[in-house]
């Protein structure tokens, strides 16, 4: 029997946080209201989350495939997120909170860069957990990026191994995650963590992202602490 540990709590979950436009057009409202009731759903989250002991988390908010989404919708998210950066910083930094930006910073708007680089900095000697924000992220992108660098500084061929790729990566520092949950109920990766995620346990439910509370996030945990993780191997499953 494969063994199991439903006390176990991951230390970093990412989050593909989906389903906020089907969520808005079930009630017959904008698609930037439901991109707003998933923002509002975040701080809750992340509370709960730090509650269980968690260390890291990762929350997937605008991917570089993103842009090519309606421009009204594009520009209501941006307002968004500027306003959310500025307002939960403050509150994050207040619960000793570090958060980091992962992703590209080009094609973003000098005021959304000001806010983001100002929450960086007024939480970066923080420790009681660490929030990564994926935004204008890609992991594709993320890869390129990091070869670009090691080209750039010269590192020889014969000294590229997997360990030293992780370094040059956007999380360089951040271990690899643990449970990634998805919610709004697609089956598919969507660009986000490729290379981090190559061992991560997925939780993958049809709930849409702002209806996404405790209670499930609790079904989540559980499920993860339930798996028997083997990395490649036979794990206690061997022989049997």
């Amino acid at each position: 029997m494969a063994h199991s540990n439903t006390n176990r709590i991951p230390s970093h979950v990412a989050i593909i946080m989906d389903g906020n436009g089907r969520w808005a057009e079930k009630r017959k409202l904008p698609r930037l209201a439901g991109h707003k009731a998933g923002a509002d759903n975040i701080h809750s989250i992340i509370g709960c989350l730090a509650e269980h002991g968690v260390k890291y988390i990762t929350l997937y908010v605008f991917s570089t495939e993103n842009w090519s989404r309606p421009s009204q919708e594009v520009d209501g998210l941006m307002r968004l997120l500027e306003d959310n950066v500025e307002r939960e910083s403050k509150r994050l930094h207040a619960d000793g909170v570090r958060l980091l930006h992962i992703g590209r910073r080009g094609g973003v708007s000098q005021s959304l860069k000001d806010k983001v680089t100002q929450a960086v900095e007024l939480t970066k000697n923080n420790r009681k957990l660490t929030v990564c924000i994926a935004f204008n992220y890609g992991s594709r992108a993320e890869i390129v990026d990091a070869v670009k660098r090691m080209i750039d500084d010269g590192i020889a061929a014969d000294k590229v191994e997997e360990s030293l790729i992780s370094k040059y990566l956007y999380t360089a520092g951040i271990p690899d995650p643990d449970l990634i949950i998805r919610t709004g109920g697609e089956m598919r990766t969507s660009n986000f963590l490729l290379w981090q995620s190559a061992y991560s346990e997925y939780y993958i439910t049809p709930t849409l992202w702002p209806d996404f509370g405790p209670e499930e996030l609790e079904q989540a945990l559980a499920a993860f602490g339930g798996r028997e993780r083997r990395f490649g191997g036979l794990g206690d499953t061997a022989g049997a």
